[in-house]
């Protein structure tokens, strides 16, 4: 049981073990013993993470940069380690440079090893251009769109929430080209700054942004969180608000599942009880993506204390996705690398996080 309240660091941290867990809960179970396995929502999310990271870095160095396209490039990293056959149009990276794919997540050997099928991501990297809102290279409403993307949340401490939409947008259809998801993501990342920032799920509910093209969500939003609150834990109500692998899906089943337990509104709470709500969240059509949004928020709400070591002990890539967490609260709060006018705190940060 957590003592106390959480740090905006270290729910930052439940945030992305959280989805972490649910990924794996969702993928797969949690055998008696050995390792668990993550899924592909998990290695895709590590890229986020690391070309968030990497884009602060670039414009703290260069004072100009496109965050989308430095994201852009890490998916392409991550499809040139799976061997998915990235399209060579995104290999010019590789000009020049005594090593591509750089950065530290390329010499992460669990990174190269399959982990599911991201199908409208390896899709859009096989194509010859980079794939935006306007010019989508695929129709997909997948769930992967806004699961990867949740890691964004994090930049709400210092973005105003009209532009941090638009960096959500614009990642997810980096390989998405349905609207339902870029509106779904950012609608899902705001909600998960809004816990970050309050700590309690019933007021992140309440005070959210409302931004004009969001309206349908917030409103979806709220109204699976009544209908937690007055059916709660049910698994018909929760096949019918997540019916599909989908990104809306993956978000609502989410919303009801957290607003079902006591943990959205208790400031003690178990992590035995944590794992129920995990458990039951994979009991959707598509588990995976909704354990994934559960645990996430539950992370955002609770910190990471809430998860049972005993558990992340044994999980795949949980040093990577921690380290890469305290990382991003580092790049976001102390800029170890420095700028172009101010040294590094830390002389090996570009070497991880090259911002060229």
């Amino acid at each position: 049981m957590r003592n106390g309240p959480a740090t905006w660091a270290n729910r930052v941290r439940g945030l992305v073990l959280g989805l972490m867990l649910g990924d794996a809960v969702g993928s797969g179970g949690i055998p008696p013993s050995g390792p668990i396995r993550v899924g592909v929502t998990t290695q895709l999310a590590a890229f986020t993470i690391e070309g968030v990271i990497r884009a602060a870095v670039r414009l703290a160095h260069r004072g100009i940069c496109h965050p989308p396209s430095v994201v852009w490039h890490a998916y392409c990293r991550w499809g040139v380690l799976q061997g998915v056959g990235v399209h060579e149009a995104h290999r010019h990276w590789a000009e020049g440079r005594e090593r591509w794919p750089d950065g530290w997540l390329a010499a992460v050997p669990q990174l190269r090893e399959r982990r599911g099928s991201a199908p409208a991501t390896v899709a859009a990297l096989r194509q010859p251009q980079q794939p935006t809102a306007d010019r989508p290279v695929t129709s997909s409403r997948g769930c992967h769109a806004l699961t990867r993307s949740l890691p964004l949340a994090a930049l709400a401490e210092g973005t105003p929430a009209d532009r941090l939409a638009d960096l959500a947008r614009d990642v997810a259809a980096l390989t998405h080209g349905d609207p339902q998801a870029h509106r779904a993501t950012a609608a899902a990342v705001l909600l998960l700054g809004r816990c970050l920032a309050v700590g309690s799920f019933d007021e992140a509910v309440a005070s959210q942004p409302h931004l004009p093209d969001l309206a349908e969500f917030d409103a979806r939003i709220r109204e699976a969180f009544d209908e937690a609150r007055l059916s709660p834990m049910r698994p018909d109500r929760l096949a019918h608000l997540a019916p599909d692998a989908t990104a809306p899906s993956a978000l609502l089943g989410g919303v009801y599942v957290t607003a079902s337990n006591r943990l959205s509104r208790a400031s003690a709470v178990t992590s035995r009880e944590a794992m129920d709500a995990l458990t039951f969240a994979a009991t959707a059509p598509d588990g995976d993506s909704v354990a994934a949004v559960t645990g996430a928020l539950l992370g955002a709400l609770h910190g990471v204390d809430i998860w049972p070591v005993e558990l992340l002990s044994r999980l795949e890539l949980v040093w990577v996705m921690d380290t890469l967490a305290r990382d991003l609260v580092l790049q976001l709060t102390e800029s170890p690398g420095g700028g172009e006018y101010e040294p590094p705190k830390d002389p090996y940060w570009w070497d991880r996080y090259p911002g060229w």
